[in-house]
């Protein structure tokens, strides 16, 4: 039997919205409580993500539940022939992702987008390289996000 997980147990909403409403809430507030809770290990554990992908010199990449960006900014920035997707449930967060951009060189190498790891909008074997930072624990379905993300990375990816 596969047991379900919801961040507040009084809600009648499910995982993902509860996940959604939660990340729009503290949108503008994440990055600081991050770097707090994480005791920095956040920016440590991205850069060895950031040099692990980028030596194999992928042409496109998806970062998921991107949050505010900032690993997928990272990947723009070291890549600059590649396509960088950055998608995420909470509209919050992609607004706070999407301010980082504005303005900047960056802006036109990076899409921001709203999507569900479970269901994601992009036709099969789409990416040379992807990822799920911390946002791996808020699937609501683990198999089915696996599952998604294999059908849309390209064989070898």
């Amino acid at each position: 039997m596969e047991k379900k997980v919801t961040p507040y147990k009084d809600s009648d909403l499910n995982k993902k919205k509860q996940v959604e409403q939660m990340f729009d809430t503290i949108s503008k507030e994440y990055d600081g409580l991050n770097r707090v809770i994480s005791f920095g290990t956040d920016i440590k554990w991205r850069k060895k993500v950031i040099k692990k992908v980028c030596d194999t010199q992928p042409k496109s990449v998806l970062d998921i539940a991107t949050g505010t960006g900032d690993l997928a900014i990272e990947f723009a920035k070291q890549l600059p022939e590649a396509k960088v997707t950055g998608l995420d449930l909470s509209e919050g967060m992609l607004e706070v992702a999407r301010k980082k951009v504005e303005g900047t060189e960056l802006a036109d190498k990076i899409k921001f987008i709203k999507g569900d790891a479970e269901r994601l909008p992009f036709s099969d074997n789409s990416f040379d390289a992807i990822t799920v930072s911390f946002g791996i624990r808020n699937f609501e379905n683990l198999e089915k996000g696996l599952s998604e993300i294999h059908r849309v990375l390209r064989p070898n990816g």
